[in-house]
């Protein structure tokens, strides 16, 4: 299996070290950013794979980032997004923007995995 690149924009360094650890078992080659704006600047960079977003975080939130690579990066890159639970509203619009999955945190990582390589078969 060739190695994927993912970039993961979550603001909970807990959360961020497990996914990063979970990712990395599975091969995948993982840019961690705790905020939106630096997961922007991954993104360009690293053109990656899959991109996995919280919604609410600091500076740029998981909805900008959604709207930047569809729009203005014009990129079809999957895109999982997690959210605590009880926004509803905000899943909706990121779902309109262009995501592809939702977890509502917290999440299993089995259950994670198995949706990161559907989409990235």
């Amino acid at each position: 299996m060739q190695k994927k690149k993912i970039v993961v924009a979550e603001d909970n360094s807990t959360l961020s070290m497990l996914l990063k650890f979970r990712l990395e078992k599975e091969g995948h080659e993982l840019f961690i950013a705790p905020d939106g704006k630096q997961a922007l600047e991954f993104i360009q960079e690293h053109e990656p794979n899959m991109i996995i977003t919280d919604i609410m975080m600091p500076f740029v939130n998981g909805l900008e980032v959604i709207s930047h690579v569809r729009f203005k990066l014009n990129k079809d890159t999957p895109i999982i997004v997690f959210s605590a639970a009880g926004q509803e509203e905000m899943v909706l619009k990121a779902f309109n923007l262009g995501a592809n999955d939702f977890m509502s945190k917290p999440f299993s990582p089995n259950e994670l995995m198995i949706r990161v390589n559907k989409l990235l078969d």
